[in-house]
């Protein structure tokens, strides 16, 4: 299995490149309610989804999560995840376990940039190739 992103305690090896991943977490967090290693499973949709999809979630009663700081107003964000970067948003299931969809944008590259948001990342001549 080939390593798509890894940091210590942390890694996340391709199912299969470019669709799928399992992320693997080392904590002492297992005993809280909710933490990211837990309880937590991301769905892959096309990039053109993404930017509709808060608007479809909340037109059906789904709160967007405020994962990583990021007001559901400024989502979906884009994730760091070096050598990848995706598009990301987060909801709760019935159940209160964590949903993830993500929408790959680049994959093997090395620059570095700071988390933001799915528009700010469109309007980043430097970064959206």
């Amino acid at each position: 299995m080939e390593i798509a992103y890894e940091q210590e305690k942390l890694v996340f090896f391709w199912i299969e490149k470019e669709k799928s991943w399992l992320g693997l977490w080392e904590t002492d967090k297992v005993n809280t309610p909710y933490h990211p290693s837990l309880r937590h499973i991301a769905f892959q949709i096309d990039k053109d989804d993404m930017k509709n999809i808060k608007g479809w979630l909340e037109e059906r009663g789904i709160v967007v999560s405020t994962n990583f700081g990021f007001p559901p107003g400024r989502q979906p964000i884009v994730l760091p995840n070096n050598p990848q970067a995706h598009a990301a948003i987060y909801f709760k299931d019935p159940d209160g376990n964590s949903i993830e969809l993500i929408a790959p944008l680049r994959i093997d590259f090395e620059e570095e940039f700071e988390m933001m948001t799915l528009e700010d990342w469109e309007q980043n001549s430097n970064i959206v190739k």
